[in-house]
């Protein structure tokens, strides 16, 4: 037996293996995070098909407190809007992790294909994801450098769920109708779905309503008096609590419209809460 002499030579074998696994795993990790940019959705408030202005709220008799009173906003700028809520599979790409309790089908390489909405995370952690997501696109030279990866706030999530609607929900008042654009208490047992298999409203944006409720930038209020009339978030310094948007598959009609909004502790880990980005497409003075 030669045994002792075949040892160096596979050692030198499963060396040679090493460095080709790796740019494959690069690629892979690239073409995620193409595909995440290549996903968002300009909105040009005040342009085009786009209205400068929305009504934030609810001036319906039957409308909870926290839907009122009617705020209207005046968008200050352009941005750009997640089509879909964030996936597992770009969550665990940037932050090494995937702490969703509903994970999604993976494909034989293992972390990648995952595409179902993550969730599980508390509001600290989303805006990390965005804090860190920004760095890696633009080291990867993906966005700007001044550009950058956020929650949105809640004037900026409803005016995008609304697109342009001033119903109940973005495609009309018929809640018999939500089936065909959300994952809800009705429709959601025995389902494990990736994002964008429901109808997306009128500008291309899928699972506002339903899904996973998402998390948004701006610091809890009872209701909406005081809420920033320029698209910003409300911002309260050491907030306990923030606002979450939309609705989940757990949830009836009424928490799935375009005006439903709870607050959450900020701590909160949920399998019904999950987030959405939005990517600042010019700098805070308005150039370019």
């Amino acid at each position: 037996m030669h045994l002792p002499r075949l040892l160096p030579l596979v050692g030198l074998l499963a060396l040679a293996v090493l460095p080709a696994a790796r740019p494959a795993e690069d690629d892979a990790k690239k073409k995620i995070l193409k595909l995440f940019v290549s996903e968002f959705v300009h909105l040009t408030p005040g342009k085009g098909k786009f209205p400068a202005t929305v009504r934030i709220g609810s001036a319906a008799k039957d409308a909870r407190a926290s839907e009122k009173p009617v705020v209207k906003v005046k968008l200050s700028r352009p941005f750009a809007i997640a089509k879909y809520e964030v996936t597992q599979e770009l969550y665990e790409l940037v932050m090494g992790k995937n702490p969703a309790k509903w994970k999604g089908k993976r494909t034989a390489t293992g972390w990648t294909g995952n595409r179902n909405s993550v969730e599980m995370l508390t509001h600290a952690e989303a805006v990390t994801f965005c804090t860190k997501v920004t760095k890696m696109l633009r080291d990867a030279k993906l966005i700007k450098a001044d550009q950058v990866i956020r929650l949105p706030s809640e004037a900026e999530w409803e005016y995008a769920c609304r697109a342009g609607t001033t119903t109940r929900f973005s495609f009309g008042d018929d809640e018999k109708k939500l089936g065909e654009y959300a994952w809800y208490k009705a429709n959601s047992k025995g389902e494990d779905p990736p994002v964008g298999k429901k109808k997306p409203n009128p500008w291309g944006l899928h699972e506002m309503h339903g899904y996973v409720w998402e998390w948004c930038a701006d610091a809890w209020n009872a209701d909406l008096k005081d809420l920033p009339t320029d698209g910003s978030p409300r911002v309260v310094k050491d907030a306990k609590e923030f606002v979450i948007r939309g609705g989940s598959f757990a949830d009836p009609p009424e928490d799935c419209s375009s005006t439903a909004r709870q607050g959450k502790p900020a701590g909160t880990k949920s399998d019904r809460i999950g987030f959405r980005c939005v990517l600042d497409v010019e700098k805070k003075g308005g150039g370019k």
